[in-house]
């Protein structure tokens, strides 16, 4: 009995801190008029940047639109955004924001 007690409170740490690395996402770019693209407008960037901070961030520090190509970015946002519950238009403004909208 006092394994199986051991075991199921392993389990709830383990679940309960995974979640616990969280970003106020302060490191990353607020977009700007100069930011905006052919493919990406300001109020685009802008909600992509809230996505990104509120979903991704939940579970994770977030990393900077910096970081990675952006190849690299859809490469890691397709195994990441299913984990979110976002919908595919989030998801496009998400990749817009962290792209740079490219």
């Amino acid at each position: 009995m006092r394994k199986i007690f051991l075991i199921i409170l392993i389990v709830i740490s383990v679940v309960l801190g995974s979640c616990s690395k969280k970003s106020s996402g302060g490191n990353l770019y607020v977009p700007t008029s100069v930011d905006v693209t052919s493919t990406a407008t300001l109020a685009e960037l802008t909600e992509g940047r809230a996505l990104y901070v509120n979903n991704c961030g939940n579970c994770h520090n977030l990393y900077s639109p910096d970081d990675y190509t952006a190849s690299g970015w859809r490469s890691a946002l397709s195994a990441m955004i299913p984990r979110t519950g976002m919908n595919s238009s989030q998801a496009t403004l998400v990749t817009k924001y962290v792209t740079r909208g490219i």
